[in-house]
């Protein structure tokens, strides 16, 4: 993971931020146990416990080890034990083994966050601005995982037949229906784009660069799981004419029928599993836990597609991205309904809207030197962009020129769609 150069104040603030973010995750992990913590129910997902020591091996290796003279480590064996994939650090253990690690104990990786946290705190002051600038990626990085964190743990649980909620369900403030989905009128010609370099960005959000748009339309909102049910009942996950070749041999290899999560009862209503356990599925939220693949087929299947990564962005660069349903503490998350309203709602929070873009660099891009310039163009191959977070993305981390990224199979994020058309 990188980050573009910019000047980080060497003041109180960067320090607040790092520990308010170090406290978050430490909340996130309180309802669990050793086991829970420990298991790794795909590939895909990582333990709870290795999210939190992961994060920890960050500030310890680019910011301890680099940066403090005569630090030692908290212990040798983490090194190996929990880096992910920055093949400049050396040899690591396999990610598929992640959920071997029976040891250290989640205590034992308390006391390790514990540790570097102090030393931080300690030498905070003395740090040069390039290691405050990786305390800052580090930050931000530690907010990625605590999306992670809750993601995996809601994959893992799911596969508990006794359907644990990990958190109480919150208080439904939205009992109204979804309001109508109107169609806006998106810029046409061209546009700026990208990273403007005033603030923290990943180094993938720029270069700031032009695109052209075509006269387009997007929708007010993301399409709901009341419009989701229409879609199965009309047998769209029976019909080859709305998939993508790929996407139709992903459903048929896989058996799918609705979006992840989704359960049916003995009188055939539908609810959905969430970290607050098994509850019915709220028509007017938006749908969550859906591929590319179903995005697209379900597009196909409304008459629309799409919007493209520029189109999207375009529409929300004037929008406060750190409004709507984001985490602000750790409990009961699910996404809610729509507001209504002249211009789109749910940009940002709720769901990651899948676009039909591909991962790819923009004009001018070169990845940072150094092992933290490995995260995000050694990954720009075969990948679709998402845009504007979800209820799981910390307030505060998005931005409109944010670009998360995941295979098109993958959907075990709060990941939804907003519908696009072409004018």
């Amino acid at each position: 993971m990188s980050t573009q150069p910019i000047s980080v104040p060497h003041d109180d603030a960067l320090l607040r931020d790092f520990r308010a973010t170090r406290e978050l995750t430490l909340a996130l992990a309180a309802p669990l146990s050793d086991a829970d913590a420990t298991v790794q129910s795909m590939e895909d997902a990582s333990p709870s416990k290795w999210h939190m020591a992961h994060t920890s091996w960050f500030f310890e290796t680019f910011v301890l080890r680099d940066f403090v003279d005569g630090y030692e480590p908290f212990d040798e064996q983490f090194a190996f034990l929990f880096n992910s994939y920055y093949e400049a650090e050396g040899e690591r253990h396999e990610r598929c083994h992640r959920g071997m690690i029976t040891r250290p104990s989640l205590d034992q990786v308390r006391d390790y966050r514990a540790h570097v946290d102090s030393a931080i705190g300690e030498h905070f002051d003395a740090l040069p601005d390039d290691a405050l600038t990786l305390v800052e990626l580090g930050i931000h990085h530690e907010q990625q995982h605590q999306e992670l964190f809750q993601t995996d743990i809601l994959h893992l649980f799911s596969r508990n037949p006794t359907a644990p909620a990990l958190w109480p369900a919150p208080r439904r403030l939205h009992e109204a229906p979804a309001p109508e989905l109107r169609w806006i009128e998106g810029r046409s010609g061209v546009v700026d784009l990208g990273h403007d370099g005033e603030s923290f960005g990943y180094d993938c959000e720029g270069p700031r660069h032009q695109a052209l748009l075509t006269p387009h339309a997007l929708a007010s909102r993301c399409v709901t799981n009341g419009e989701w049910k229409a879609f199965i009942a009309d047998g769209g996950y029976s019909d080859p004419m709305l998939w993508l070749s790929d996407g139709w041999a992903w459903v048929q290899a896989e058996g799918i029928a609705a979006p992840l999560y989704w359960r049916q009862d003995d009188e055939e209503r539908w609810h959905q599993f969430g970290l607050d356990g098994l509850q019915p599925v709220d028509d007017a939220a938006p749908v969550c836990h859906i591929s590319l693949y179903e995005a697209d087929a379900y597009a196909s299947w409304a008459g629309a597609r799409l919007p493209t990564e520029a189109e999207w962005e375009s529409a929300a660069q004037q929008l406060d991205a750190s409004g709507g349903n984001q985490l602000d503490e750790a409990g009961g998350i699910r996404p809610a309904p729509a507001k209504g309203g002249d211009g789109p709602s749910q940009m940002f929070g709720d769901v990651w809207e899948w676009t039909g873009s591909a991962f790819r660099p923009y004009p001018g891009f070169k990845p940072a030197k150094g092992a933290v310039g490995e995260y995000n163009g050694k990954f720009m191959s075969g990948q679709f962009v998402l845009k504007g977070g979800s209820c799981a993305s910390p307030r505060g981390h998005v931005r409109a020129c944010y670009r998360n990224f995941f295979y098109p199979h993958q959907r075990w994020q709060f990941t939804g769609l907003r519908l696009a058309k072409d004018l």
